[in-house]
């Protein structure tokens, strides 16, 4: 697909007053002036022996270039995941308690708008608002949290946001249904009966079977983080793998882009095992079947 997009990469790297000559041996040097199965058979040759290739913009090896700007994506993404379990879980949770009451009308209201937004056109209001209007937040970049933790806090908490609202608003309709599936079964009304606390029947028997739903959920929205930070990370600036790959695509510099979405990629699946094993540690049943 990134053969198909307009453009080539040997013709950004010479510049505006380069000479025809000179784009053809910049495209010789880099080996895309070979068909392009040939270039694809090299690229599946070197991932054989662990080389994914290297930059053709930065002339730095692709592994290299990503595993600078992983630690970016992941701290957000992290700080964005902490922030969805805490708003979904809790809103699902007080929704399914107070089942068609008001509280269950606004909590769900809020999830659907939560859904309903775009990150992207949210992120752009909370600029306008914490930033433009109210001076509160800085309207992008991004500070290390090994330099200035405070700084790092106040630089990722309108990208963590804006990345965690459609997500919780996903995972407050999931727990509220899963909730309530699990709140009729006949175990709760035992313990009920029995006149154990409602904090107890709550989060020992309702939520801790419920669990492995929620947590399937939670799988999918990681997923969904990290993809999400291709647009965020654009938008507020951040140094992340989501600006690194949009970069590459815009600069048509194929081994990073096929690099750093392999890796990406096999870091999902290794999210997806984890949740697997995850699931025998959350549930008895699923370890003696």
């Amino acid at each position: 697909m990134m053969r198909l997009i307009p453009g080539d990469p040997a013709a950004a790297i010479a510049g505006l007053s380069a000479t025809q000559r000179e784009i053809e041996q910049i495209r010789a040097d880099l080996g895309l002036d070979e068909p392009f199965l040939m270039q694809l058979l090299h690229w599946y040759g070197g991932l054989l022996q662990g080389d994914l290739g290297r930059s053709i913009l930065m002339g730095k090896g692709v592994v290299a270039v990503t595993f600078e700007r992983l630690p970016v994506t992941l701290g957000l993404s992290a700080y964005a995941l902490v922030l969805t379990l805490i708003i979904g879980l809790l809103a699902g949770i007080v929704a399914a308690l107070r089942q068609n009451t008001a509280v269950d009308q606004l909590a769900m209201m809020f999830a659907m708008i939560g859904i309903s937004v775009p990150n992207f056109f949210l992120g752009l209001l909370m600029i306008i608002l914490f930033s433009v209007r109210l001076g509160w937040l800085p309207t992008g970049g991004y500070i290390p949290f090994t330099e200035d933790p405070l700084g790092w806090l106040r630089s990722s908490t309108m990208p963590a946001i804006s990345l965690a609202m459609l997500q919780a608003g996903l995972l407050a309709r999931i727990t509220r249904s899963t909730m309530l599936e699990v709140m009729r079964q006949d175990y709760i009304r035992t313990a009920r009966a029995k006149g154990l606390p409602a904090r107890q029947v709550v989060f020992k028997h309702a939520l801790a079977n419920a669990l492995i739903p929620i947590t399937t959920v939670v799988g999918i929205i990681i997923s969904l983080l990290l993809s999400g930070a291709v647009v965020t990370e654009a938008l507020f600036s951040i140094p992340g793998i989501g600006g690194l790959l949009t970069q590459a695509v815009l600069n048509r510099d194929y081994p990073l882009v096929q690099g750093g979405l392999l890796l990406v990629t096999a870091f999902l699946v290794l999210v997806n095992i984890g949740i697997d094993m995850l699931y025998a540690f959350l549930d008895p049943r699923v370890r003696y079947e």
